[in-house]
């Protein structure tokens, strides 16, 4: 057995694809890979973080609801910063700005028009938990 897993992909509760889908490419800068509206599923990516958007006639045979929250790892404060001034400026729906919070992450949380969250955030706290390990 491989000792790594791969990348998680989420699965994505929304109403409407087609919808979701232009939300997530204009607002949230994804790109839509392919859709398939008689299946109820499409698939998104930006970078190394790929997910699916699933309408409710798909995901009730798995009886998975919705809405979720899916945290996003950035590699710097300065990279969530960053991508908030971008989701920003995209009138993407942003639910508070970045932060540094006591307990060692900087972030800030999104939504999608589903209610679905996005915590963006980047770990600060590990590197010196780390050391005093």
């Amino acid at each position: 057995m491989k000792s790594e897993f791969p990348g998680a992909v989420p699965e994505i509760p929304v109403r409407d694809i087609d919808a979701a889908a232009a939300y997530y490419e204009r607002s949230l800068g994804f790109t839509v890979d392919w859709r398939g509206e008689e299946l109820g599923l499409a698939g998104i990516s930006k970078g190394q973080c790929r997910m699916f958007l699933a309408n409710s006639d798909f995901r009730k045979g798995y009886g998975n609801t919705g809405p979720v929250l899916t945290w996003l790892n950035m590699d710097s404060k300065a990279d969530v910063d960053d991508l908030y001034r971008l989701w920003d400026a995209s009138k993407a729906k942003l639910l508070s700005a970045p932060e540094s919070k006591p307990w060692g992450l900087h972030e800030f949380t999104a939504a999608d028009l589903d209610g679905n969250l996005f915590r963006v955030f980047y770990d600060f706290a590990t590197p010196a938990r780390d050391e005093h390990a």
